[in-house]
């Protein structure tokens, strides 16, 4: 699909939208047989994930993440929603200890994972950390100070939020019966009107499109994916994940190749799947101690 083209249709007794934003392929399932209603949902569901594109993507420059991140050291003043977003931000670094950090995305300077082989020079990389850090930033609601040279990227939770404020949206027009999912983040209102439970399919990333490594019934919450299924280096048969620890500019050691979990929001189902892979050998003992449903694939 290009990114300006957008569809609704009826497919296997749904309604099914798809339209093109956040870098991905976003759709969503409505199970109603009015047409009326579908379109309206779909065109809230497009509106909102624009929306949210349009505030935090860092690659425009009209928006609230440019201001913050060309304020050269100066306070920006910040409305409620982005404040929401930098309190989650800052307890995500909080309960990591560090290894969940919005700052990090300056490492996108120098890692580029699309299947080569080419790893970065580690002074590049070096030469970046001391440009990275959450403890480094001043966030007093309602004001967030970034040092001269730093960045935020609200990408590592913005696909998830997205998924969440939709999913709150269309609920306040149909209380079952949608299934949200964005690039591989999903949010289930409901069962389907006849009370069976939604098919998710858990992509295998040994062969990833090709196969499915589990079926996972969902009647009602979030569910999110990380894995290097799709972005990844590989060199000296060491796969290279593009989960980075912050706080070496590298990436994670012996993680899991797909870490997939289910909460009651998207957000944190997220959340918990990104911090499991940065546990590296650790992430199912850390996700065992979490107590969530979760499927975890490794590369053994």
């Amino acid at each position: 699909m290009k990114k300006e083209e957008r569809s609704l249709t009826r497919e296997n007794g749904l309604w099914t939208g798809r339209f093109h934003a956040m870098a991905g392929p976003c759709e969503v399932l409505i199970d109603t047989r009015d047409a009326a209603s579908a379109e309206k949902l779909f065109r809230l569901a497009e509106e909102e994930a624009r929306r949210i594109e349009r505030k935090f993507s860092r690659y425009r420059d009209d928006n609230i993440v440019y201001r913050i991140n060309h304020a050269n050291g100066k306070p920006v003043e910040v409305d409620e929603e982005t404040a929401s977003l930098l309190d989650f931000a800052a307890a995500c670094a909080g309960l990591s200890g560090g290894k969940f950090d919005i700052t990090s995305g300056l490492l996108r300077q120098v890692w580029r994972f699309d299947g080569s082989d080419r790893l970065p020079d580690p002074e590049a990389v070096a030469a970046l950390l001391p440009r990275i850090g959450w403890s480094k930033v001043r966030w007093e609601r309602p004001f967030f100070t970034l040092p001269a040279g730093m960045e935020i990227d609200f990408g590592g939770i913005g696909k998830e939020y997205a998924v969440d404020r939709t999913a709150q949206l269309l609920s306040q027009h149909l209380q079952t019966g949608i299934l949200i999912n964005y690039g591989g983040d999903l949010f289930a209102v409901g069962p389907r009107v006849d009370g069976s439970l939604w098919q998710v399919g858990i992509d295998d990333p040994a062969a990833s499109g090709k196969k499915l490594v589990a079926k996972i019934p969902l009647k009602q919450g979030g569910l999110a994916t990380s894995g290097d299924a799709r972005r990844y280096l590989l060199k000296d048969n060491i796969r290279y994940s593009h989960i980075l620890d912050p706080r070496t500019g590298w990436p994670v050691e012996n993680a899991p190749r797909s870490v997939s979990v289910l909460a009651s929001t998207c957000l944190e189902a997220g959340m918990l799947a990104t911090f499991a892979m940065l546990q590296g050998s650790e992430a199912r003992t850390f996700l065992e101690g979490e107590g969530v449903p979760f499927w975890l694939v490794t590369g053994d």
